[in-house]
């Protein structure tokens, strides 16, 4: 999937100036050009909940209309008719669980974001889309196909201890009833790819381990600990996609509790995964994330949502040579948030991972924040780098 070196930056939409799609998108797409850079990494583009998450959402299929820039604006009946015809698959559900106006906002939100896509791809500047591997509590999927799910009552979805956490992480979501799933021939899913696909050029999807093998924890308990691994549904789900979408351009979020049956999934699938070039400032000589572990197939982000900044994590007001590190990287891609190419401390991070509400996920840029001396920055070293 990955040919050729290139750098990428992340930026979610909410985090643009104004906080929505419109000039502000396209003036960003215009510094990404000046910048050498070929990729826009952005996070779900679902609508949020009610804390701001992309990744706790009502629907794996509807764009989030809090993104649209001219909201009052016409929807034509052809249109909404011709947006039915090919979306019909799932904006039924959501219509049912949202209301028919929240239909015609999935026009707005589409007829913005790919003339914004188009206009990108003019650029030379392609989008990676990301895409969590859960759904929220009675969400609009959980209400509609509730036969694809396991009965909350019973089980519920978390991750294990790690070193981060000696707890586990009790997340709740619904978990995939994989054997109803595979009876289906995974058709939720690959609808789901398809509709991602609509969107963006490549998708990262969020927790890819879980497909390898997944946390399950009983419900009722009072931390994941108390969970156990049961098997997904490995490369079955994503041969049946392919069969019907042709090559799936996947990156494959493999961080945290990797276990080997997830490194045979992704190679097996050929998918590119990744690396966080925070991560190896510390750890033994064999850590994946030190550059001289770091593989041609690989994206490596400089820090991402989850963590802190650069600046934040080292301490150090210049964090730019590390930025220089990573694009030195054998890896084919390269990605940088904003935050890291503005050299911003934790007041700027995306995420605190175990914390609802506060700060999180509320994060913007100021107006000429991102200004023409840090593109030309980041071309110069995307140029050094032979990824410009």
């Amino acid at each position: 999937m990955l040919s050729g070196r290139s750098v990428g930056v992340q930026l979610h939409p909410t985090s643009l100036p104004g906080g929505r799609l419109g000039p502000e998108a396209f003036a960003f797409v215009d510094w990404l050009a000046a910048a050498g850079a070929r990729w826009w990494q952005v996070l779900p583009l679902n609508p949020p909940d009610e804390f701001g998450s992309p990744y706790a959402s009502a629907s794996a299929f509807a764009s989030w209309s809090g993104l649209v820039a001219d909201p009052e604006s016409r929807v034509e009946p052809s249109e909404l008719r011709a947006f039915r015809a090919r979306q019909g698959r799932w904006c039924d559900d959501w219509a049912s669980y949202a209301g028919d106006d929240a239909v015609e906002e999935q026009v707005r939100f589409e007829r913005e974001w790919l003339a914004l896509r188009g206009y990108a791809a003019g650029r030379g500047v392609r989008v990676i889309g990301d895409v969590p591997i859960y759904v929220a509590v009675d969400g609009c999927d959980h209400r509609a196909h509730p036969q694809l799910f396991l009965p909350l009552e019973e089980l519920v979805a978390g991750a294990p201890p790690d070193d981060l956490n000696d707890l586990g992480q009790l997340w709740g979501n619904p978990l995939y009833d994989w054997q109803a799933m595979a009876a289906d021939d995974y058709r939720w899913w690959v609808e789901r790819m398809r509709r991602v696909l609509d969107l963006v050029d490549v998708f990262r999807i969020d927790h890819f381990r879980g497909f390898a093998g997944y946390w399950t924890v009983p419900a009722g308990a009072e931390t994941a600990r108390e969970g156990w691994w049961s098997p997904g549904p490995g490369r079955s789900l994503f041969r049946a996609a392919e069969e019907v979408l042709g090559p799936l351009p996947v990156i494959a979020e493999d961080l945290g509790v990797i276990t080997e049956d997830v490194h045979e999934l992704r190679d097996a699938l050929g998918f590119p995964g990744m690396v966080v070039l925070l991560w190896s400032l510390s750890g033994p000589a064999d850590n994946p994330h030190r550059l001289e572990n770091h593989r041609v197939n690989q994206a490596v982000y400089t820090s991402t949502h989850d963590t802190d900044t650069l600046v934040g994590f080292t301490g150090d007001e210049d964090a730019w040579p590390l930025v220089e590190r990573a694009l030195s990287s054998r890896c084919a891609l390269a990605i940088v948030p904003v935050q890291d190419v503005l050299g911003l401390g934790s007041e700027a991070r995306m995420n605190r991972p175990g914390e609802v509400g506060g700060a999180n996920w509320q994060w913007r840029l100021e107006p000429g924040q991102l200004t023409h001396g840090h593109a030309a920055r980041l071309r110069a070293a995307s140029d050094a780098s032979g990824r410009a």
